[in-house]
């Protein structure tokens, strides 16, 4: 039970900043909502992607793009709906729902599942947590 949660504080922590760190080269800020939304990403991910070895790449950036997008919904409807925060806003985006996700960044998830799936590959090879 301790190596589980220590190893999903690991997982949280690689998540959070690697996301921050995207954000701040893609937008040149972060808010720290979206350290949270990137450790839970990564969780997520990586207890996934140990269960499914077997599927093939475009499965895994299928599964990793939904899932990144599904928790990018729930951060909205936390950050953006019910607290105000105003963290971002995909609303002039085509093919948005809500102002909270769009079709283009669910594919570009997608594609940054790649490098997602070997980074796990490596943590899961070298740590197994």
């Amino acid at each position: 039970m301790k190596k589980k949660i220590g190893g999903d504080c690991i997982l949280f922590t690689i998540g959070g900043v690697v996301y921050g760190l995207i954000e701040i080269v893609w937008r040149k800020y972060t808010h720290w909502s979206m350290v949270i939304t990137g450790g839970v990403c990564f969780i997520v991910l990586y207890r996934m992607f140990k269960k499914i070895t077997e599927c093939s790449m475009a499965v895994k950036c299928l599964v990793g793009s939904t899932v990144i997008t599904a928790i990018e919904l729930i951060a909205g409807y936390i950050f953006n709906i019910c607290m105000k925060l105003r963290v971002w806003d995909y609303s002039k985006m085509p093919m948005n729902f809500c102002g909270q996700i769009c079709l283009l960044y669910s594919v570009l998830w997608g594609f940054l599942t790649v490098p997602i799936v070997m980074v796990c590959k490596a943590i899961n090879k070298k740590f197994n947590l």
